[in-house]
């Protein structure tokens, strides 16, 4: 029996036919493509749009995709990206008489081209399991790589210290002399002894303006990473979050391609500047 046949037991046109023909078909045809798309979609617990989609299948996978592709395979199949929400306000400890702020020297300069010479840093609160961890950070606003850190019950001084000692003893920076170090104006960062340390390494302070985070943009944009891909509120303990936190710096730093960074890793993308740098 002929199509034109079908159609009339059918009670269907031909053009309406042929077109769910059509569509079928591509639906077959991008099938391959969905579990690939899918299973990048899955480990990011639905976090991912469509640029981060494509760098983890040209990195993880060696695919390369149309950003046009994702999408449309995206929409047909329902995979909706979660939306980041913003951080609530957090509260600004009042600093006393003897504390100081430091001019904005950076002066929303994010365009860095040189790695190791603008660093930012920020504080931001974990909470877990009925208790709440504070994460301190340092970034190399060049190259996005996390440079230093200290996960810490309490929000006393030495999560601070702690965090710029181990932005010292990182073997990836030949020296900190003459380094920005570009932060709020938090009562750890105005502290003294917090300005005494950081000026005896040789680095130079610049401060947002007061009640203003876009000015430390780059801190707040690798905490909102961090919290739209890390699991730390089913942390059951401090060392297990302490645990996951090393591990998601590690991975950010050295297998999380960045749109920003030619899709390459903060790390890869620090390799690379710098070589340019030196030829």
């Amino acid at each position: 029996m002929d199509i034109k046949s079908l159609c009339q037991i059918a009670k269907v046109s031909k053009a309406g036919y042929y077109k769910w023909i059509k569509t079928e078909f591509s639906k077959h045809k991008d099938y391959d493509d969905y579990l690939l798309i899918r299973e990048v979609f899955e480990k990011s617990r639905g976090r991912f749009g469509w640029r981060p989609i494509e760098m983890h299948l040209l990195q993880d996978k060696g695919v390369i995709m149309n950003h046009k592709k994702i999408c449309r395979i995206k929409n047909e199949y329902h995979l909706i990206t979660k939306i980041r929400r913003k951080n609530p306000y957090r509260a600004i400890m009042k600093k006393t008489k003897e504390h100081r702020t430091f001019e904005n020297i950076l002066n929303r300069n994010f365009s860095q081209q040189n790695p190791q010479k603008v660093f930012c840093t920020d504080i931001t609160y974990l909470p877990y399991n009925g208790r709440m961890a504070y994460l301190s950070a340092v970034k190399d606003i060049a190259t996005h790589e996390i440079v230093g850190w200290n996960l810490s019950p309490h929000l006393q001084m030495p999560i601070v210290y702690e965090t710029i000692k181990s932005m010292k003893e990182n073997p990836a920076i030949a020296f900190l002399k003459d380094i920005l170090i570009h932060s709020d104006q938090g009562f750890h960062y105005t502290s003294p002894e917090f300005s005494a340390r950081v000026r005896n390494l040789g680095l130079v302070q610049s401060m947002s303006r007061k009640g203003n985070c876009i000015d430390n943009a780059p801190m707040e944009s690798f905490f909102g990473h961090f919290k739209d891909e890390v699991d730390y509120k089913n942390c059951k303990t401090f060392e297990e979050l302490q645990k996951l936190t090393a591990e998601y710096i590690n991975y950010y730093n050295n297998r999380r391609p960045q749109w920003d960074l030619k899709k390459m890793t903060p790390v890869k993308y620090r390799n690379h500047l710098l070589t340019k740098i030196a030829g």
